[in-house]
């Protein structure tokens, strides 16, 4: 399905509205010394990117499903391996609630 202009600028308006939420989320959840503006989309969450531990892990879990109505299974923590990563997988679960909804 070909999308317009138009379409493809509302979607990346909203993939960046979406980023910066999570983004917002995690810093507080997490209480990170750290702006999200300073915080590049495909920086790892764990190890040598923001530096976040599997406790870590269990509380981005919780607030994806709490903040953004997504379930996360055991299966699914291999999403949480950057900021993008976490943001598709959000983007597909709401996506096809919103589906479901309609």
């Amino acid at each position: 399905m070909a999308q317009t202009y138009a379409e493809a600028l509302e979607i990346s308006k909203e993939r960046a509205e979406l980023t910066h939420r999570f983004l917002e989320v995690l810093i507080d959840r997490l209480s990170l010394d750290i702006e999200p503006e300073d915080v590049a989309e495909d920086s790892p969450l764990f190890g040598a990117g923001l530096g976040l531990d599997s406790v870590d892990a269990l509380e981005i879990a919780i607030a994806i499903e709490t903040e953004f109505g997504c379930e996360v299974t055991d299966e699914d923590m291999q999403v949480f391996r950057s900021v993008n990563t976490v943001v598709d997988f959000i983007l597909a679960n709401t996506s096809n609630s919103d589906r479901e909804d309609a």
